[in-house]
């Protein structure tokens, strides 16, 4: 056990808490007024330089370690929180209506400000600079590049050299358990939009018009087949449409039909080939039906790429810390997808998962992102303990 474990324990209480208090304020996108004040107070007294966003309500603080010069490390929580209906019984219940934080981001909050309080107990023995960086906006537009382009990764006067962070999961996982895997972790998430225009006629005399809704209903399938028939099954696509909408009658045949397509892909050759694919094809399969097709593809998240070498110091350090029964390494990337990637893709460093599932069964329990996700606050002082501890380390090791 160690002396950053015994502190983060030290201050279980009070990122309870704070964790409780967030919990009861979700905020959505940018603009986290309430959520940031509740970071700067619960912030206040520590020996940090603290930078408000200019765009977003981020905090970006840096503690200067005592020491001596060193490395910079970056350790990222992320603030906001879902539109989504509360439906746990739990008394620091949501207190805005149809806002919730189903996906655990008042966890990744109160687990940060535990390892800063942490890490500034420890200043004097800290040979280098701790960047620590709330995020907003991960859910919707994309807070870390905003961060970036403000300055978050020189917060400490000259480039982070390394950055980590973690995400809890309320199911699959059982409590406690810390889980990652080198390379390719989670996926780039991208977006198809996609117009059918046609010309509306009576749906008596479908010859008379250009229907678009059959046009637009092999393509979904189309879609599919190429994903099979053009893509390397070990380096996978996966393309959902989510959305397809068209017509307002029965004996009407439309002037266009619409349909939506979330694209997760795992490396860069991959997600720019689909794009190119995807794109051919739709405007093609229009143009053979005499149709046209107005095609948008939006780039989104990029993949989350862990550091090989940073992967394993993470990962021996959590079990130095934890023991090996507490880890498992992750035989493939995750599908979902998150903006610490652009972290990553500047900074080497590593992004973890820590289990806060309350359920006895978590193969039964409500996953991230559902009304009834219920996160077990318990892990907190692990949570903090080991962004302390990887901190740390770190900076142990020099530049």
């Amino acid at each position: 056990m160690t002396a950053t474990l015994d502190l983060a324990r030290s201050f279980g209480d009070e990122i309870i808490a704070l964790r409780r208090a967030l919990h009861q304020v979700p905020e959505f996108d940018l603009d986290l007024p309430k959520t940031q004040q509740l970071v700067l107070d619960a912030l206040a007294g520590l020996p940090l330089e603290i930078t408000l966003g200019k765009e977003l309500s981020s905090v970006t603080a840096v503690l200067r370690g005592g020491a001596g010069p060193g490395p910079v490390v970056l350790l990222r929580g992320d603030m906001d929180a879902l539109p989504v209906t509360e439906r746990v019984d739990v008394p620091y219940a949501s207190q805005h209506p149809g806002m919730m934080h189903a996906c655990g981001h008042d966890l990744h909050v109160a687990g940060l400000v535990g390892a800063a309080k942490v890490l500034s107990a420890l200043q004097p023995t800290l040979a280098g600079d701790i960047v620590f960086m709330f995020q907003p906006g991960e859910e919707t537009t994309g807070g870390a590049p905003i961060m970036i382009r403000e300055g978050v990764l020189d917060a400490a006067g000259r480039r982070a050299d390394a950055a980590y962070g973690l995400h809890v999961g309320s199911a699959v996982q059982p409590l406690g358990m810390w889980s990652s895997k080198p390379g390719s972790f989670m996926a780039a998430a991208d977006q198809l939009h996609v117009r059918v225009v046609g010309a509306g006629t009576h749906g008596s005399t479908p010859f008379r018009g250009k229907d678009p809704i059959p046009v637009a209903c092999e393509m979904v399938t189309a879609l599919q087949t190429m994903i099979t028939r053009q893509f390397d099954v070990f380096d996978p696509v996966v393309l959902t449409v989510g959305r397809i909408a068209g017509g307002t009658k029965e004996n009407i045949i439309p002037d266009d039909a619409f349909f939506d397509a979330t694209v997760r892909t795992f490396s860069e050759e991959t997600r720019a080939k689909v794009q190119q694919t995807s794109v051919q094809l739709v405007e093609a399969m229009a143009a053979a039906h005499g149709l046209v097709a107005e095609v948008q593809y939006q780039i989104g998240y990029p993949v989350t790429v862990n550091n090989p070498d940073e992967y394993a110091f993470a990962r021996d350090t959590i079990i130095d810390v934890f023991g090996a029964d507490r880890f498992r390494e992750r035989a493939n990337p995750r599908c979902g997808a998150e903006d610490m990637s652009y972290v990553l893709n500047e900074v080497p460093g590593v992004y973890l998962n820590l289990s806060a599932c309350r359920a006895a069964d978590p193969d039964s329990a409500a996953d991230n992102h559902s009304p009834l996700a219920d996160f077990d606050d318990s892990v907190l002082p692990d949570a903090a303990g080991l962004l302390a501890e990887l901190a740390v380390r770190r900076l142990a090791r020099g530049i």
